[in-house]
């Protein structure tokens, strides 16, 4: 077996492996990796995850520690969400699109804006895209997610009292059956 680290990205709380090339990095530490969505950074989670060698050519490596650039050019990205997420709910009532925006992230070296929304039925959204596109000259994706995941990344109350137990500590959604 040979050793990983785990990364949590902001947006859900999954953790994902990746090879940390000897940088000897600690619990806490943000790293800038490139996942499937783009340039990001993450913080490690886990400093020593077993993974299996042949699992091992499978992990992408972390990149670098993120430097102060890196966070200033996340800031700067957390204020084009904001921009990013207003223009997009504007465009929606619009076009009159039955859909609801829960998130926007963008990749740390803008090459991509993620527009994360719940609809309750298939939603024909390629005006929208070109609107979006046009605004913002970058490659735009949109992506339908479940109730369960929007609940995640708003956070909020249960019926029980407590924050609810995807947005605190769940990491994973198991199928519910009817039964």
């Amino acid at each position: 077996m040979s050793n990983a680290v785990g990364i949590r990205f902001n947006k859900f709380r999954k953790v994902h492996g990746f090879r940390s090339e000897g940088l000897g990095l600690k619990r806490g530490e943000l790293v800038v990796v490139e996942s499937d969505l783009g340039l990001n950074i993450g913080k490690v989670v886990n400093a020593d995850m077993p993974v299996q060698e042949q699992e091992k050519g499978e992990l992408k490596p972390v990149l670098r520690r993120a430097s102060v650039d890196d966070l200033m050019q996340e800031e700067e990205n957390n204020a084009l969400c904001v921009e990013a997420r207003g223009y997009c709910n504007e465009r929606i009532a619009a076009r009159g699109l039955n859909m609801k925006l829960v998130d926007t992230s963008v990749t740390l070296d803008r090459k991509r804006i993620i527009f994360y929304f719940v609809a309750e039925t298939r939603i024909d959204f390629r005006e929208l895209v070109k609107d979006l596109a046009a605004k913002f000259r970058t490659r735009i994706e949109l992506r339908q997610i479940g109730v369960r995941d929007a609940a995640q990344i708003v956070g909020g109350m249960g019926l029980c009292g407590r924050e609810l137990c995807c947005a605190k500590f769940l990491t994973s959604f198991e199928p519910i059956s009817i039964r």
